[in-house]
Order: C-alpha cells, then sequence, then structure tokens
C-alpha cells in the first residue's frame, strides 16, 4: 500500500487486528496482520488486507483494479510509477471510442486499468 500511495498520493491508513475488536477472536500471532489498509485521495478509495482465509492467498487473473484518472497529466504519471518493476501490458493509447487508456500488471502482480475520459477534459 506504500507503493500505491508513492504511486497515487493520497492519504493511508492502517487498522491492525490488535486494534480491532477482532483482537479477542483471533490467535496473537495475527495481532499484527493488517484488518484495513485504506489511501485514500479526493473520491479515490483503496482498500486491501492481510486477512485471507485459512487456504491462503492465491493469486490470479479475475481481477483488475480500475483507475479512472482526471488529467492527461495525471494518467501519464500513474502509470509511469504503478509500471515500474511490473510489465507495461498495454501502453496509454487513444482508443476508438475517444479516451486514453492503457494497462499494466504492476510489480506485485495486480493488473491496473487506467482511464482517461477526454470528452470530459476539453
Amino acid at each position: 500500500m506504500n507503493f500505491y500511495k508513492r504511486c497515487l498520493g493520497g492519504e493511508l491508513l492502517f487498522q491492525t487486528v490488535s486494534e480491532s475488536p477482532l483482537a479477542e477472536k483471533l490467535p496473537k500471532k495475527m495481532k499484527d496482520f493488517i484488518l484495513h489498509a485504506t489511501l485514500t485521495r479526493g473520491e479515490m478509495v483503496i482498500m486491501g488486507t492481510d486477512m485471507v482465509s485459512e487456504t491462503g492467498l492465491i493469486k490470479g487473473n479475475a481481477v483488475s483494479i480500475a483507475l479512472h484518472c482526471q488529467g492527461e497529466e495525471e494518467i501519464r504519471s500513474c502509470y509511469e510509477k504503478l509500471s515500474a518493476g511490473g510489465q507495461a501490458t498495454h501502453p496509454l493509447n487513444t482508443t476508438f471510442w475517444g479516451s486514453l487508456f492503457g494497462d499494466l500488471i504492476d510489480k506485485y502482480g495486480n493488473h491496473w486499468l487506467l482511464h482517461l475520459d477526454r470528452t470530459d477534459n476539453t
């Protein structure tokens, strides 16, 4: 989440298991796990957690994170920072529907879709 804060900006807050009512119900070894990590910038909110089921973390391609940007400078900056150490799978390009769009896989294996609706940014 600190990586995403460096890429996207905003305020990052963490709540550990030990800081929640769950502390009494879960094993002590989990007290330092992140229950809620919340990155907020304006209307953008991204949340994450260390809490996974007993089967553990299974990475896959079932989820993509879509980021709708407010301007061309923002989308280009976010794309560059998020793709650093990862893979720029589809560089930013103007689409047939007139938007600026690209996707990437960040260094943690997460798939991002970045979009700028140019009809809102004349």
